[in-house]
C-alpha cells in the first residue's frame, strides 16, 4: 500500500538552534493508524505539531499524498486535507455544539448544511445536545466534538495528540475505538498516545521516540510484547543514531 504521509529528517523545536526533534522520520499509510509513543519529553507532541506546521521545521520534509507540505500556515491545513486535534483546548467551550461545527464549516459553501447533518448522524449524542454549550460536555463528549470538528473539513489525514488524556477508561476506549472506525473508512490517522498498551492494540504501526530521535518502529502488534519498549521507557536503552 502506498504511503499517504512521509516525514523525512525533521529537525524542529520551539527555540532557534535548540531543536527538540533531531532527524526524525516516519511514514503513515492511508486507512491505517500509526501511533507515536515514547517517554515524557521524547518529542511526540512536537512531532505532531511539526507535521501540522504549528512548530517550524528547520530541516527535513513533510510530504502528503505526493505533495510537499512542509511548514504549512494554519489557514492552509484544511485545504491540504489535514486536521489537527490538540490534547487540550480543542473546542470552543463558550459556544454551543452546533456553533462549534458551524464555525468549522463556515467556508464549506452550499455543502455546509449537508455536512452538518452527516456529522450529527455520525455522532447522535452531539445531535441531541447541539444547543448546549461545549463547556458543559464531559471530557469524552468534548473529544468526540473535537473529532467531529476535524471531520467537518473532510480530511485525508487526522493528527491526534493524546486524545485519551484525562478521560475515564471507558471514555478513552470509546474515543480510540472511533479512531479505528475512521481508519476503516479510509482516513489516515497519526496518533500520539500515552496509554501504550491500548495504543499498540489499536494501531497498525508504531514509532517509538526518545530524546527527540527515532528509536525503533514496527508493526504495533509485534512491539506490544517486545521488551525493548519497556527498556526505552525506563531510560535504560537508546538506539544509536544512524
Amino acid at each position: 500500500m502506498s504511503e499517504t504521509l512521509q516525514v523525512s529528517g525533521i529537525v524542529a523545536g520551539y527555540i532557534p538552534d535548540l531543536p527538540v526533534l533531531r532527524d526524525v522520520s516516519l511514514s503513515a499509510q492511508k486507512g491505517k493508524i500509526t501511533v507515536i509513543i515514547g517517554p515524557n519529553g521524547a518529542g511526540k507532541s512536537t512531532l505532531i505539531k511539526a507535521v501540522s506546521g504549528l512548530v517550524p521545521a528547520t530541516e527535513g520534509h513533510v510530504v502528503l499524498n505526493g505533495a510537499n507540505i512542509t511548514n504549512p500556515r494554519p489557514d492552509q491545513m484544511g485545504g491540504l486535507g489535514v486536521a489537527y486535534i490538540p490534547q487540550t483546548d480543542n473546542v470552543f467551550r463558550s459556544l454551543t455544539i452546533r456553533q462549534n461545527l458551524e464555525l468549522v464549516l463556515r467556508n464549506a459553501g452550499p455543502e455546509g448544511p449537508a455536512r452538518l447533518d452527516r456529522l450529527f448522524q455520525q455522532f447522535p449524542p452531539l445531535a441531541q445536545k447541539q444547543r448546549e454549550r461545549a463547556g458543559s460536555l464531559s471530557g469524552g463528549q468534548r473529544q468526540f466534538l473535537a473529532i467531529a470538528m476535524a471531520l467537518a473539513i473532510d480530511p485525508s489525514l487526522i493528527l491526534m495528540d493524546e486524545p485519551s488524556a484525562g478521560l475515564s477508561p471507558k471514555a478513552a476506549e470509546e474515543v480510540l475505538e472511533h479512531a479505528h472506525v475512521l481508519a476503516q473508512r479510509g482516513v489516515t490517522i497519526l496518533l500520539v498516545e500515552q496509554n501504550v498498551k491500548q495504543a499498540l492494540r489499536l494501531a497498525d504501526h508504531c514509532y517509538i521516540l526518545a530524546d527527540g530521535r527515532n528509536q525503533i518502529d514496527g508493526p504495533a502488534a509485534d512491539l506490544l510484547s517486545d521488551p525493548v519498549v519497556g527498556q526505552i521507557y525506563l531510560g535504560g536503552k537508546r538506539m544509536a543514531p544512524t
